[in-house]
């Protein structure tokens, strides 16, 4: 398992490449990509396309290969098996006692959370978000709460739906937004997701985003914030609307501002 370059070929490790050069047969996400890898550093060793599409077909014929020569499994960039190809194949190599090595390197994850800003030292990768909308919203909501720096994955034309959700269901957060990083247009956006979305109008890239946690002030609503739902009530605005003044005023998670506001109508 073997990790390349995110964006600048130079990333690349010394181990990388000695394995590469050594190895029977490179499995590559992107035979393209490792192509250009390949050229620069003058490895020759043959390429077999390998990605989400067509892995599981892969799997028998490269473990009949692992039987007589060493495979390296590459991804489009940094390490396979996270949040790409590679797991089918690690699964089968544990299950038939066949070694794995690790060549560590290159990490979009770790690449954005260094700069961002925002606590390291315990943080929740969630991969790249879902593409519907309420499978996003439910995963946002699953992790409202949780105290743990949050770090997701996002293509350009999905970015700002994803921001918006990300307003509603965590509030506007303290935010990172690392943009091609480590190519030659790279950018590290340091804000609130509001503000990243302002920024990122017409987002170009790959993006890599680092999310504050729920904090204690934010994750708790305190009798201020219950009193002002019930001034809000009491002006005569519906409940979406009074969640949404109150969501953008205070960052505080939409879910939780209606659960109270039906609280708040109980008790009233």
């Amino acid at each position: 398992m073997v990790a390349t370059p995110i964006g600048n070929l130079e990333d690349v490790t010394l181990r990388a490449l000695r394995v590469l050069k050594e190895v029977g047969l490179v499995a590559a996400e992107d035979t393209r990509t490792a192509r250009i890898l390949f050229k620069k550093y003058g490895i020759s060793t043959p390429l077999l396309s390998y990605h989400n599409y067509n892995a599981k077909a892969r799997l028998p014929h490269l473990l009949e290969v692992l039987n007589e020569k060493d495979v390296a499994v590459i991804s489009e960039a940094g390490m396979p098996g996270i949040s790409d190809p590679g797991y089918e194949l690690v699964a089968g190599c544990v299950e038939q006692g066949i070694r794995i090595v690790p060549v560590p390197g290159p990490s979009a994850i770790l690449t954005a959370l260094a700069p961002s800003g925002l606590p390291t030292h315990s943080f929740l990768y969630l991969g790249f978000l879902p593409r519907k909308g309420g499978e996003r919203k439910r995963l946002l909501e699953s992790v409202a709460r949780l105290p743990y720096t949050l770090v997701f994955m996002e293509a350009p034309h999905r970015l700002l739906k994803g921001l918006e959700d990300m307003l509603a269901v965590l509030g506007d957060r303290r935010l990172a937004a690392g943009r091609e990083l480590t190519k030659l247009h790279e950018e590290v956006f340091r804000g609130t997701v509001r503000q990243a979305m302002e920024h990122f109008a017409q987002p170009r890239g790959e993006f890599t985003l680092v999310v504050e946690g729920a904090t204690q002030e934010k994750a708790e609503l305190g009798p201020e914030v219950e009193a002002e739902l019930q001034r809000l009530r009491q002006e005569g605005l519906r409940a979406k609307e009074a969640v949404a003044r109150l969501a953008a005023k205070t960052g505080l998670p939409r879910r939780e501002l209606y659960r109270a506001w039906l609280e708040t109508k109980g008790s009233s």
